[in-house]
C-alpha cells in the first residue's frame, strides 16, 4: 500500500513555514505532508495527529530520522486539548489533508471501499464503537435517508433506505453495494459512491469534528500563522469556505471610520481553491477532487 500526498508543494507553501516555527500535521496519515515540513525545520517543532495506528505506525518508520517531532494518536478534534496538555499555547501554521488515507482505502478489512468486498466498518478510529454495519441494521428508514441525502447528497436517499431495511441484515460492502446498484442504475459514478460516503462522515462524525477543529485551530495561530487545508469533497469544502469568510469580512458598518478598527481574525490567501495539476491528477487520481484552501491569522 503506497499513499501518495495531494498537492504536497502547494499546500507546504502554503505554510509560508519559518526553520524555527511550530507546526501541526493535523493528519498525519502516510507522513507525506509531515516529512516536508520536517525538512524545512531547524530548531522549529512538528506535532501530527492521527487516530489510526496503521498510518501512526508507518508514518513514525518514514519520519525516524527526524527528532523535531511529536506523534500523537488522537483525534483532530482534540487538537488544542491535546497540544494545550503538552505546554503548547500556539503554533505558526496547521494543515489539515482531510478525507481517507489510501492507507484505509486499500485495506478492504476496513469496509471503505465499495470496490472489495468486507464487513461494513469505515472506522478511522479502530477503538471506536459504532461501525457503518451498525448504522445500515439499525437506523429507521427516516434516519438512514437523512444521513444519505445530508452527507452522501443522494438524490434515491429514501428509496436506498427502504431496500436496505427489507433486505436486512446487511453484513457486507457488497451487499450495500447490490441495493445501489438497482436503486441508481444508469446513474454517472458508482452507484455507492454517495452511500458509503455519507455512511463513513456517520460513523466518525466527520463534519461535527472538522467544526470543532477548525475553531480549535483559529485560537491556536499566532499572528501571522497560516491554515492550509485540503478538501476532497464538496461538504468539507463548503465548510472550511465558509469558516474562512466568516472569520475574514469585516462587519463594522458601512459608515463608520474603519481606521481604528480591529482587523478580523483571517486574511484569505487564495480566493480561488488551488487545484491539482493535470500531471499530478493523471499519476494520482485520487487527487482529482481536491481543494486547497490557504488563509492567515491576523488578528
Amino acid at each position: 500500500m503506497k499513499h501518495i500526498s495531494v498537492l504536497l508543494n502547494e499546500s507546504i507553501k502554503g505554510l509560508n513555514i519559518k526553520p524555527d516555527g511550530i507546526y501541526v500535521d493535523a493528519t498525519l496519515g502516510g507522513g507525506g505532508h509531515s516529512l516536508e515540513i520536517l525538512k524545512k525545520l531547524t530548531t522549529g517543532h512538528l506535532y501530527a495527529f492521527d487516530q489510526d495506528d496503521f498510518a501512526l505506525k508507518k508514518a513514525e518508520e518514514r519520519l525516524k530520522d527526524f527528532d523535531q517531532k511529536t506523534l500523537i494518536k488522537s483525534n483532530f478534534a482534540m487538537m488544542k486539548e491535546k497540544l494545550n496538555a503538552l505546554g503548547v499555547e500556539k503554533v505558526d501554521g496547521i494543515l489539515f489533508d482531510l478525507g481517507l488515507s489510501s492507507f484505509q482505502i486499500d485495506d478492504a478489512s476496513r469496509g471503505f471501499s465499495y470496490l472489495q468486498n468486507n464487513m461494513l466498518d469505515m472506522r478511522m478510529n479502530k477503538d471506536a464503537t459504532l461501525t457503518a454495519k451498525e448504522i445500515v441494521n439499525t437506523y429507521d428508514r427516516q434516519k438512514l435517508s437523512d444521513i444519505f441525502r445530508m452527507y452522501g447528497e443522494e438524490n434515491n436517499a429514501w428509496k436506498i433506505a427502504g431496500m436496505i431495511i427489507e433486505r436486512r441484515p446487511i453484513e457486507t460492502t457488497h451487499e450495500l453495494v447490490e441495493i445501489t446498484d438497482v436503486a441508481n442504475k444508469g446513474m454517472k459514478g458508482h452507484s455507492a459512491k454517495r452511500v458509503f460516503q455519507a455512511l463513513r462522515i456517520e460513523v466518525n462524525k466527520e463534519l461535527d469534528v472538522l467544526e470543532k477543529a477548525l475553531n480549535s485551530a483559529l485560537k491556536l495561530l499566532n499572528i501571522g500563522g497560516r491554515l492550509s487545508i485540503i478538501t476532497f469533497q464538496s461538504l468539507e469544502d463548503r465548510m472550511v469556505k465558509q469558516f474562512y469568510k466568516v472569520h475574514s469580512e469585516d462587519k463594522h458598518p458601512k459608515h463608520i471610520d474603519i481606521r481604528n478598527l480591529p482587523k478580523p481574525p483571517l486574511k484569505i490567501i487564495n480566493r480561488k481553491p488551488i487545484l491539482p495539476s493535470e500531471n499530478e491528477v493523471k499519476n494520482n487520481s485520487r487527487s482529482r477532487s481536491a481543494k486547497l484552501r490557504i488563509a492567515e491569522k491576523q488578528s
